[in-house]
């Protein structure tokens, strides 16, 4: 698999390629079923609260911010300040945002607010469900596995079609 889309989507059906029109659609169809079964069974074999790609990106977050300082110097419970080589961000836990508009935009935690939500917890049971809390639902197991739950039809099958 590349990067691309259309890339992949080609890739996947270069043999096809000749064949009627209904019968690529009706492929194209299994395929890409194929491919949310081996994702979903994947996902649902995994014991972690988040998919895959998500957890990747939390887990870089959570070592990149060793090396922060936070400071809460208003003595709140949800302002921080976080000191970055050089870049100061304001993080705010209870608006949910960051001066460095990652984690407004993807609402997933960026550094600056794993290294608040640390100074916030520590580094117990509490930080690690903290960061569940602080990032979307979207990046969930469960939701994920509720989104693929229906089967995908593509195309109904020829038989069905009302052609005027």
């Amino acid at each position: 698999m590349t990067t691309n889309i259309a890339e992949s989507l080609n890739l996947m059906l270069t043999d096809e390629r000749e064949y009627p029109v209904s019968y690529l659609f009706n492929l194209i169809a299994r395929k890409f079923g194929q491919k949310f079964r081996e994702r979903h069974v994947f996902v649902d074999s995994t014991n972690n609260k988040f998919v895959p790609c998500a957890k990747n990106i939390l887990r870089d977050n959570k070592s990149m911010n060793d090396s922060l300082y936070v400071t809460n110097a208003n003595g709140g419970l949800n302002r921080f300040t976080v000191f970055d080589n050089g870049v100061t961000a304001k993080v705010n836990l209870l608006d949910r945002s960051c001066f460095c508009r990652k984690y407004d935009l993807v609402k997933m935690s960026c550094k600056h607010v794993m290294a608040a939500l640390r100074a916030k917890y520590g580094d117990g049971e509490g930080y690690g469900n903290s960061i569940c809390l602080y990032s979307s639902s979207i990046y969930k197991v469960e939701t994920y596995l509720l989104t693929y739950f229906e089967v995908v039809n593509v195309v109904p099958p020829e038989f069905e079609w009302t052609v005027p």
